[in-house]
């Protein structure tokens, strides 16, 4: 059996307590398969054989997925599909090329079933505008498909059609022994709310904001966000989503504005002027992730987000370091 058949197999099984040796595995596997990374690793003279503990894993700068192919073992196979970053600028979108669509489907809804229960219960709506015009979006991909699974009734993207979207929220909630969630990228909307105002149909639904202004609005902390969902939604806590493009998996904040990593997921936190200063708890700084189901591209990244660390291992997203570029999922300034 091969290494990636083996890992795949045990990655619905991975805990807290296996998992460190689950991501040393997935790292030396690709630092001598995933030839941007293996590259990478040599300019650093990075020795494999030297790592033991997380904290010594040298992470993938994110901006390698704009300008490399980042694969493992490409020469085994071809992409079967490819998500590209939202684009808010002329600048390169990243690339994500995927090896197994289903992999990356299927984990996403195993993590949110860890959070929220079976997907048939669930009616699944959104308005993700900027997305859908733009295409090969892993959200949108991974939206469709929970509404797939859900078996619901109501078609799922609202493209601008608010008047549509409302009619629909109104008739998923008649549909008895379902919960209906409204998923929107955050300027999306904060337009539905400013053309809709406070009504009885949008009381008790879960919004789950997925970040972005995409330079339709100004930025705004996320507590001034939330609040302003609030008073068309009602009182309770609006979710978040923290994915991007260049990951296979999700963390979810259930209404407090602190994310939780599922299993498959971890995030450490770094200085953000020193790469290499990873640490296993850190009150704030930027963000390093572990995505042990990137098994066919790159486990470890270094991003551009900045985060303050709670003891727990929860986090909450502060905003993006200076010059770079403002993505689509959860970059709130």
């Amino acid at each position: 059996m091969s290494f990636r058949s083996d890992f795949l197999r045990h990655l619905p099984q991975v805990t807290a307590a296996t998992f460190e040796a689950a991501a040393l595995a997935l790292f030396r596997y690709q630092a001598a398969h995933c030839p941007p990374y293996t590259e990478y690793l040599a300019q650093l003279q990075r020795k494999p054989d030297t790592i033991s503990r997380l904290t010594d894993i040298p992470f993938l700068p994110i901006e390698f997925f704009k300008t490399h192919d980042v694969r493992t073992a490409p020469a085994e196979w071809t992409p079967q599909e490819e998500f590209l970053s939202s684009g808010t600028t002329l600048q390169q979108r990243s690339r994500h090329q995927v090896r197994e669509p289903a992999l990356y489907r299927e984990n996403a809804a195993r993590i949110f079933e860890q959070y929220y229960g079976p997907l048939p219960g669930w009616t699944f709506l959104a308005l993700l505008p900027s997305y859908l015009e733009q295409g090969q979006s892993s959200l949108v991909a991974m939206v469709d498909y929970f509404a797939q699974q859900s078996r619901q009734a109501q078609p799922a993207f609202f493209l601008r059609d608010h008047a549509a979207l409302r009619a629909a929220l109104a008739q998923a909630k008649q549909e008895p022994g379902r919960r209906v969630m409204l998923l929107g990228v955050s300027y999306a909307l904060l337009d539905f709310v400013a053309e809709a105002g406070p009504a009885p149909e949008l009381q008790g639904l879960t919004v789950l904001e997925t970040g972005g202004m995409k330079g339709r609005r100004r930025e705004m902390i996320r507590e001034e966000l939330h609040q302003e969902l609030q008073q068309v939604f009602g009182p309770a806590g609006i979710h978040s989503e923290y994915g991007m493009t260049e990951l296979l998996s999700q963390a979810y904040s259930l209404g407090n504005g602190r994310f939780h990593c599922p299993a498959p997921l971890r995030v450490l936190l770094r200085e953000p002027s020193d790469p290499f200063s990873v640490a296993e708890f850190r009150p704030d700084g930027a963000i390093n992730v572990i995505d042990l189901a990137n098994v066919d591209s790159c486990g470890f990244i270094e991003t551009k987000d900045l985060a303050r660390m709670h003891p727990d291992g929860s986090f909450e997203v502060l905003g993006r370091m200076d010059n770079s570029d403002v993505r689509g999922c959860n970059q709130l300034v």
